[in-house]
C-alpha cells in the first residue's frame, strides 16, 4: 500500500475504530496511547515503505485525536516568541502531554451518576432488616455494620455503594444484607460479580451465592442474553477494578431488568489496569455513602486507627508506625535482608506471612532466596525441578501461584484461578505439577499441565503489591522504594493482622545538609520517602475528575510561579549581564561568571535585592571590590553567596526605594527594564497567581479546612479581614506550590533549599495571621487602634 492508496473515509472509520479500543483500556488517554492502537491496528498492513506507514498511522491518530475529547484546558497566559515552538505552541506545555477522552466514557460516567442518584430499587420492609441486624451465634453486627446495612437495604437506589477500609468485616455486613434480601426475594436472589477470578471465587465462597467475573458475565449476555431476574440484588464486589465502561454495560443491563446494583470496594485500594476511575466518581458524587469504619482484620487498636490514616494519606501516620516500630530504613539491599529474615522468622513461628514488593524483579529474587532456604531446611525436594516462565524452577513443597484463568483445570467446585495460590505435591514426568490448593495438608489435588506451568506458574513465597490484595495472613513485610503509591501501600499494609512492617529503602544521600546531623537521619529520610508516597495518588481518574484535576494542575501556583520564574530570568539575564561586566571583573573572570551554572541564582537573588529595594548597581560593585575573587574557583557562585550574605547583614539598611511586594506573598517581582511581551507575559502570570491564591483561601474558609484554622479565625472587621487574608493567601500559595495536602498548614517540609525559604516566609505568615486574629478579638478600642496602624493593602 501507499498512503494514497487508504480512502479518507476509512482513515476516519480507523480513527473511531481506534478511539473505541482505546476506551476500553482507560478513561482518559493521549496521543502516544493513540499512536500505539493505530499502529497495533495496521499491524497486518503491507506498506512500500516506512514513509507510507508514519504517513497512515499520522493520518489514523489526527482522525482519532479529533473524534476525542480534549480535556487539558488551553494555555492561561501567552508566552513570549522566545518560549515559542515553530509551530506557536508553548515549551511550557510538553509535546503531546494534553489528556484525551472520549464522549463515550463520559456518557457511561453520566449514566452511572444518574442511575446512582435514582431511588426506584426496591426497598426492604424495616422488619425484614431489624430481623437481619439480629446477633447470630451469639455475634453482634457492628454499629457501623448495621448503620451500613439499613442504609442500602432502604436507600431504594437502583445503584449503590459500599466503600471501606481492608479488613473492616465487608464480608460479615454483606452475609446479613443476602439474609434480609433473600428473606424479601427468595434463594438465589442475590448474585454476585467481581472483575477478577480470583475475586469472584473469593466473593462465591464467603456470601454462598453464585458470582462470577464480568468479562465471563458479558460475554455469556451477548451470545446467549442471559442476564438478571427483577428484584434481584447483583452485588459487585472490588469495584474499584472494575472499569467504567464495563460498569455501565452491567448497570444498564441490571437497571432495565429491575435489579439493584451494589458496588463493594475501597476507593484506597488498587484500582483496574483497564479503564477506572468509576467507582471514586460515584462516591465522591454523594456524601451520605454507607462505609464501613472498624478495621476488624487488624488486631491493634493503634495500627486501625494508623491504617485509617493512610487510606487518606495523612502524614501523621508515618510517625504512629515508627512510634511501634513498625519502620524500618536503610539501603535497598539491607532491607530486602531485614524483610526477608522477619518473614523466615515468622515462619519458623509457625506464623502466615507474606514478603511484598515493589518490582517483578525483586519478587523473583526474593521467591528464589526463599526456596533454597527450604531445600537446605529439608521442606522442599530439590530432585525433580520445573522450570517456571520467570526461568526460576519448583519442586515438591515449593508453594506457586497460577497467573492465568483456565476453566478446563478443575478440582471440586472450583478450577484454576489467576492469583490462587497452590503447594506442590508431586512432579510427573513429563514435567506437569500435581498441586493442592495453599494452608490445605490433605484433600483433593490438581493437575497442572507442563505447557500451562511453563507459562503460567510462578513461586509464591513473594508477592507484588497487586497480587496482594484480597490476602490475609498473619504478619506482612513489605519492602517501599521511593516513587511508590499511596494504594501500594495501603494494601501491603493491611495484610497482616498482627504484624505490618515497611522495610523502606533510602538509597539517596542528603548532599543539601539539610537536616542537622544530630538527628536520626535514617527516620528522617525514611518520613520524606513514605511522604512522597503517601502524595503519590496512582488511583485513576474519571474523565470529569480529570477535567478537574488538569485544570488544577495547569493552574496552580506551582506551575505558574515555575514559568514567571523561567519568563523572569530570560528577561533579565542581557541586564545582569551587563552588570558583571560593569564591575571591576576582568573580562576573562566576567565570561566565566556569565557561563558559570551558578549565574541563574545569582540573577535570582539580584532579582530579590532589586525587589527588595536595593540598587542592584551599586550592590554588585561593592560586593566585587570588597574582596579578591582571583582565587575563586566559581565567580558567579562567590557573588551569589556575598549577595546572599550582604542582604541578611544589612536588614533593610541602604534600600533606595519602598520594597516591592512579593507576589501572593512568595514570587520575587521582576523589576526593571525588559522586552514587552516579557513584562506582559510576567504581568498575566502574576495576576493569575494572586487570583489563584484568593481562590483558595476562599475555598478552604468556605470549607473550615484544618489548615486555615492554624491561622485563627478570620476577623469580622472588613479591614482587618482583608489583612487576615492576605497573609492567608501566603500560606495557600505555599500549600499549591508544593502540592501540600496534609491537614497542617506547612505539612512536611522537604530537602530543597528553596522550599525550605519559602516555608519560612509561610510560617512567618501564619505567626501574622495568628496575632491579627488574637488582636482582632480584643476589645473593641483595641482593634480600632491595631486597624488604624495595620499596614495598608
Amino acid at each position: 500500500l501507499r498512503a494514497e492508496d487508504v480512502p479518507l473515509e476509512r482513515i476516519a472509520r480507523l480513527g473511531a475504530s481506534v478511539v473505541a479500543a482505546v476506551a476500553e483500556k482507560r478513561t482518559t488517554w493521549s496521543l502516544w496511547n493513540l499512536y500505539a492502537e493505530a499502529a497495533r491496528q495496521t499491524m497486518g498492513w503491507r506498506f512500500t515503505g516506512t514513509e507510507d506507514r508514519e504517513a497512515i498511522t499520522s493520518m489514523i491518530v489526527d482522525a482519532a485525536e479529533q473524534a476525542s475529547i480534549r480535556l487539558t484546558p488551553p494555555e492561561l497566559a501567552s508566552s513570549p516568541a522566545a518560549f515559542q515552538r515553530t509551530d506557536g505552541t508553548s515549551v511550557f506545555r510538553p509535546r503531546n502531554a494534553a489528556r484525551y477522552s472520549g464522549a463515550a466514557v463520559l456518557a457511561a460516567e453520566d449514566r452511572l451518576l444518574a442511575r446512582s442518584r435514582e431511588q426506584v430499587a426496591p426497598r426492604l420492609a424495616d422488619a425484614t432488616i431489624a430481623h437481619a441486624l439480629q446477633p447470630r451465634r451469639g455475634r453482634a453486627l457492628g454499629d457501623d455494620q448495621r448503620a451500613a446495612l439499613t442504609a442500602i437495604a432502604s436507600s431504594g437506589r437502583m445503584l449503590d455503594l459500599l466503600i471501606g477500609p481492608a479488613g473492616a468485616g465487608k464480608t460479615t455486613a454483606l452475609r446479613a444484607l443476602r439474609r434480609a434480601w433473600e428473606a424479601e426475594h427468595g434463594h438465589g436472589s442475590v448474585v454476585g460479580l467481581a472483575p477478577s477470578a480470583v475475586a469472584a471465587e473469593v466473593l462465591a465462597g464467603d456470601l454462598g451465592i453464585p458470582t462470577e467475573n464480568t468479562a465471563k458475565w458479558w460475554q455469556t449476555y451477548r451470545d446467549h442474553g442471559i442476564g438478571f431476574t427483577a428484584g434481584q440484588l447483583v452485588i459487585v464486589d472490588e469495584a474499584s477494578l472494575a472499569g467504567t465502561l464495563a460498569l455501565d454495560r452491567l448497570v444498564r443491563v441490571a437497571v432495565d431488568a429491575g435489579v439493584k446494583v451494589l458496588l463493594v470496594g475501597d476507593t484506597a485500594q488498587l484500582q483496574s489496569v483497564d479503564a477506572g476511575g468509576a467507582f471514586g466518581l460515584l462516591v465522591a458524587d454523594r456524601d451520605d455513602v454507607p462505609e464501613l469504619t472498624d478495621v476488624r482484620r487488624i488486631a491493634a487498636a493503634w495500627e486501625k486507627e494508623a491504617t485509617l490514616d493512610l487510606r487518606h494519606g495523612r502524614i501523621e501516620a508515618i510517625d504512629t508506625y515508627h512510634a511501634h516500630g513498625r519502620i524500618h530504613a536503610g539501603e535497598a539491599e539491607r532491607m530486602a535482608d531485614a524483610a526477608y529474615a522477619s518473614w523466615q522468622s515468622d515462619r519458623v513461628a509457625g506464623l502466615a506471612s507474606i514478603l511484598i514488593a515493589e518490582s517483578s524483579a525483586m519478587v523473583t529474587t526474593l521467591n528464589q532466596r526463599a526456596r533454597a532456604d527450604l531445600i537446605l531446611a529439608g521442606q522442599v525436594d530439590a530432585r525433580a525441578e520445573v522450570r517456571l516462565h520467570d526461568h526460576t524452577e519448583a519442586s515438591v513443597g515449593d508453594a506457586i501461584i497460577t497467573r492465568r484463568n483456565d476453566r478446563e483445570l478443575r478440582i471440586g467446585r472450583g478450577w484454576v484461578r489467576n492469583g490462587s495460590r497452590w503447594t506442590i505435591t508431586a512432579i510427573d514426568a513429563d514435567g506437569s505439577l500435581r498441586v493442592r490448593p495453599a494452608g490445605r495438608r490433605w484433600g483433593a489435588t490438581l493437575r497442572l499441565p507442563a505447557e500451562y506451568v511453563a507459562e503460567h506458574v510462578q513461586l509464591g513465597y513473594a508477592v507484588t503489591a497487586y497480587r496482594a490484595q484480597g490476602v490475609t495472613v498473619d504478619t506482612g513485610h513489605t519492602l517501599i522504594e521511593p516513587g511508590a503509591t499511596r494504594e501500594n501501600f495501603y494494601v501491603a499494609m493491611t495484610r497482616g493482622r498482627l504484624v505490618n512492617t515497611a522495610y523502606v529503602s533510602i538509597n539517596r544521600p542528603d548532599d543539601d545538609h539539610i537536616h542537622p546531623p544530630t538527628q536520626d537521619t535514617k527516620a528522617v529520610a525514611a518520613r520524606k520517602v513514605l511522604a512522597g508516597v503517601l502524595q503519590h495518588v496512582g488511583a485513576e481518574l474519571s474523565a470529569r475528575q480529570m477535567i478537574a484535576a488538569e485544570q488544577d494542575a495547569w493552574g496552580s501556583v506551582g506551575q505558574l510561579a515555575a514559568e514567571y520564574e523561567t519568563i523572569a530570568a530570560a528577561a533579565q539575564q542581557q541586564r545582569w549581564e551587563a552588570l558583571v561586566r560593569a564591575t571591576r571583573l576582568t573580562e576573562a573572570e566576567a565570561d566565566a561568571a556569565i557561563g558559570s551554572t551558578a549565574f541563574g541564582v545569582l540573577g535570582a537573588e539580584l532579582r530579590r535585592a532589586e525587589a527588595d529595594g536595593y540598587d542592584t548597581e551599586r550592590l554588585l560593585h561593592a560586593l566585587v571590590a570588597s574582596r579578591p575573587l582571583d582565587d575563586a574557583e566559581d565567580v558567579a557562585a562567590v557573588l551569589h553567596e556575598r549577595v546572599i550574605r550582604a542582604l541578611a547583614r544589612a536588614n533593610g539598611a541602604g534600600r533606595v526605594r519602598q520594597p516591592a511586594a512579593p507576589i501572593a506573598g512568595l514570587i520575587t517581582p521582576a523589576l526593571g527594564t525588559m522586552d514587552d511581551d516579557m513584562r506582559a507575559a510576567l504581568r498575566e502570570r502574576a495576576a493569575l497567581i494572586e487570583q489563584r491564591a484568593d481562590a483558595l483561601v476562599a475555598e478552604a474558609v468556605e470549607a473550615s479546612e484544618a489548615w486555615a484554622a492554624e491561622l485563627g479565625p478570620e476577623p469580622a472587621d472588613p479591614q482587618l479581614a482583608a489583612i487576615w487574608r492576605r497573609e492567608a493567601r501566603t500560606v495557600a500559595a505555599y500549600r499549591d506550590t508544593y502540592g501540600i495536602a496534609e491537614t497542617s498548614a506547612l505539612g512536611l517540609i522537604g530537602d530543597d533549599a528553596r522550599q525550605h525559604a519559602d516555608a519560612a516566609r509561610a510560617r512567618a505568615a501564619i505567626h501574622r495571621a495568628r496575632q491579627l486574629a488574637a488582636r482582632a478579638a480584643e476589645p473593641e478600642s483595641t482593634v480600632t487602634a491595631v486597624g488604624v496602624s495595620a499596614p495598608r493593602l
